[in-house]
């Protein structure tokens, strides 16, 4: 038994917030078939590195997937793609604005055909507004939403998150109210549109940020790895290596000062309080810089830790991969692919201590699953989702 065993989403996705967002569907056990168009999914081909021809890309937000290809520039791409909607629960497109209409599978066809059905439209830049019709892309929302303009260092110019933090927020929000409107559709038998895009996504990214921006009406800086509310709260130079120090309150840095062998630090006015260390920022961080350079990573990690001061080691994709908490969380999962063999996945980010979690399918190969789905259709065996739920997701 699984938290979704039973419901049925069509993933009609490409790239990054679309295929995260059904695959953390398929994590809870719904059975998510991909439908991809004859030339597949645009990250197939964002390599290297690959794994058995399929792009390490790919690999990682698309298992729990089964995988169709349909030619949806023709009639009878289109029909066959009519006949999956009007089975499913949930329908998950990324098109650009319009084209669900275009086909003559908008909303109004939705509700006379396949009322039930839950669609969540992925966007760029909404359903409205004047850039509504643009394509999005996560570099340009990091640059259009603000976001860039608060990373980076201080003196040097804007930079964006070292992932696609804006397309696997929206992946995530997508999830969350895909739910919301599965619970409401419980109460009214009824599914309903939802809409999110990578341009509100960004906008609510920007939080406390803009909520400073708000009641000051100062312009947001950059503050490198620094926090602009709090001091210290930024990375340090140690002996051997990059430390992370997040002293969230003053007793944590009266203990701090003690550790340090400043103890006058805590009753020095300038710095004895948030407010003053958020005011003589560059005292605070060159005095606590230079302390910290005189020890090794392990050393501060070990001794604050002891104090209960928030520290720790500034790690590596790899290292912290091959962390014992990461081991000890199972974080790391291991499946069979058909062309790739053994594969490894980032396992799902969450537990449920009665309905966990599942891994049951690899990646899909593009249209691995066609033959399998198009015949189930023609005979209208029952359903054309059988196939999985018979493979464990209920």
């Amino acid at each position: 038994m699984t938290a979704l065993s039973g419901l049925r989403v069509l993933d009609l996705t490409r790239v990054l917030a679309g295929p995260l967002c059904t695959m953390i569907l398929g994590d809870m056990g719904a059975d998510v078939v991909k439908v991809e168009p004859p030339s597949g999914d645009d990250t197939r081909a964002w390599g290297p590195p690959n794994a058995g021809g399929e792009s390490a890309y790919y690999l990682g937000v698309n298992r729990n997937k089964r995988g169709i290809v349909l030619d949806l520039s023709t009639d009878a791409g289109r029909a066959t793609l009519a006949s999956l909607i009007m089975e499913c629960d949930v329908l998950v497109e990324n098109y650009k604005l319009g084209t669900l209409d275009k086909w003559g599978l908008g909303d109004a066809w939705l509700r006379e055909k396949a009322p039930q059905v839950v669609r969540c439209s992925i966007t760029g830049y909404g359903q409205k507004g004047p850039k509504a019709h643009l394509p999005g892309y996560d570099f340009i929302l990091q640059a259009e939403s603000g976001l860039m303009s608060i990373t980076g260092p201080v003196d040097q110019g804007p930079v964006k998150h070292g992932v696609a933090i804006v397309d696997i927020t929206t992946g995530l929000y997508a999830a969350i109210s895909i739910l919301g409107a599965l619970n409401a559709r419980r109460a009214t038998g009824l599914g309903q549109s939802v809409s999110v895009s990578l341009y509100q996504t960004g906008i609510s990214l920007l939080c406390n940020v803009a909520a400073n921006a708000m009641v000051s009406g100062k312009p947001s800086g950059r503050f490198g790895n620094g926090h602009p509310n709090i001091v210290p709260y930024r990375t340090f130079t140690a002996a051997d290596g990059e430390l992370a120090l997040a002293v969230g309150n003053d007793n944590q840095f009266a203990r701090f000062a003690n550790l340090a062998g400043h103890p006058e630090w805590s009753a020095d006015d300038r710095m004895a309080t948030n407010s003053a260390r958020v005011v003589n920022r560059s005292l605070v961080d060159g005095a606590i810089a230079s302390v910290v350079a005189q020890r090794s990573v392990d050393d501060w990690v070990d001794a604050l830790r002891k104090i209960d001061v928030p520290c720790g080691p500034v790690n590596t994709v790899q290292t912290a991969l091959a962390e014992e908490q990461t081991e000890a969380l199972g974080m790391i999962a291991e499946l069979e692919h058909p062309l790739a063999g053994m594969i490894r996945n980032i396992a799902p980010a969450f537990t449920m201590s009665m309905t966990p979690p599942t891994i049951r399918r690899a990646p899909p190969t593009l249209g691995q699953h066609t033959e399998e789905i198009v015949e189930n259709l023609r005979r209208n065996a029952g359903s054309v989702w059988a196939s999985d739920l018979e493979d464990g997701a209920a």
